[in-house]
């Protein structure tokens, strides 16, 4: 029963809510810098009411993407750093900040491929606006950098990275097209699940989903094919709010051990590598489970076939919603995205090292990690 809890300094949820961002980022500094998406005409209001240089980042962070926007950031003298956009644009806020406040190589600070150290002094101060439901970035203490040399995605991590404030308005979501709406609603899901069964789920933690994951399932459909329904909208930025504020103390598990070394090894969106692994995850969770005699476990597969599906059932009926929603959705099999099998030997050692994996509910087995990749081929 021992837990604690950590999160943004002040979470702002609602419609219409990013109005506010002027007066909240001069409360907090003198010289805003915007990272933005690769898109920034969508909030040409927005950026015109800061008055900020920006950064307009068109993929997913990289170590040398995250060099050039602290080089930008620290030029234009910035004391307030304001991510606006999807997870990636935060991840890359979060880490601009806590670079443009400590001395040191980047490497300095980036857990696996480079030494991991806590930063010497607190980051600058964040406020996270995300545009889609996915993530949960905005209540995360870590950022997620890509590198090309290592053929990785690994996180900078610490306390001070978490946003000073997020702001949550479910109407900068409206215009998300329906297959980022699908990739990055599957990522909130499958957090909310593996929140749900990780090793160090909490009351809070459990609270957190029993609240936001029926409301999600049901959602994502309709958010993906009515891209301005209100309340989908509105239940799926929430569902993702949700998934960040528990993964972020209570940690995630097997697939998202596989996305992150995954996504640094071929070109997939997080979301569809997250939908593509969980059925798979949850099949050989539950068989180990089973062979355990784990009855908690178990009844926890049960109590997550019941938000799911409003059906009683076990982990069969998780891993059935798992396959029927991922092809309702078009997310397809890894092969798609240019996955081999030749890649399986490279990958089962970088998730079996990755920290969600140690979240993961019960002790997975090499020869079951390659199988599991398999399944999924």
């Amino acid at each position: 029963m021992d837990f604690q809890f950590a999160t943004a300094g002040q979470i702002l949820f609602g419609d219409s809510k990013a109005r506010e961002l002027p007066n909240l980022a001069k409360d907090l500094g003198q010289r805003p810098f915007v990272i933005t998406g690769s898109n920034p005409a969508r909030y040409d209001e927005t950026l015109a009411s800061l008055n900020a240089d920006s950064y307009s980042l068109a993929k997913e962070p990289t170590v040398p993407l995250l060099k050039e926007a602290v080089v930008q950031a620290r030029e234009a003298g910035a004391d307030v750093i304001v991510g606006l956009g999807g997870g990636s644009c935060i991840d890359l806020a979060k880490a601009v900040a806590a670079l443009l406040s400590n001395d040191g190589d980047l490497f300095d600070y980036l857990e696996v491929i480079g030494k991991g150290k806590a930063l010497e002094n607190p980051a600058l101060p964040v406020i996270a606006v995300p545009t889609t439901s996915g993530t949960g970035a905005e209540v995360t203490k870590n950022a997620v950098i890509g590198s090309p040399e290592y053929g990785v995605k690994v996180s900078m991590r610490h306390p001070s990275m978490l946003p000073t404030i997020a702001v949550i308005d479910p109407e900068l979501t409206y215009g998300v097209p329906p297959e980022v709406t699908a990739n990055s609603g599957l990522d909130a899901l499958v957090q909310l699940i593996e929140v749900f069964l990780t090793r160090k789920a909490s009351p809070v933690t459990d609270a957190l989903v029993r609240e936001a994951l029926p409301k999600g399932a049901k959602a994502l459909p309709i958010a993906v094919t009515e891209g301005a329904n209100a309340k989908a909208r509105r239940d799926m930025s929430l569902a993702s709010l949700f998934s960040g504020l528990g993964l972020a103390n209570a940690g995630l598990g097997a697939v998202h051990g596989y996305a992150g070394p995954l996504g640094g090894l071929i070109d997939i969106p997080h979301g569809a590598a997250c939908a593509i692994l969980l059925a798979p995850c949850i099949k050989f969770n539950a068989q180990v489970a089973v062979e355990l005699g784990d009855k908690a476990l178990l009844g926890r597969f049960s109590e997550l076939a019941k938000m799911l599906t409003g059906q009683s059932g076990g982990a069969s009926e998780v891993v059935d919603w798992a396959v029927e929603t991922s092809a309702k959705l078009g997310i397809g099999k890894l092969s798609d995205y240019g996955f081999t099998d030749s890649l399986i030997e490279d990958l089962v050692p970088k998730a079996m090292n990755a920290s969600s994996m140690k979240g993961n509910p019960v002790d997975l087995k090499e020869t079951i990690l390659d199988q599991i990749l398999r399944e999924v081929l």
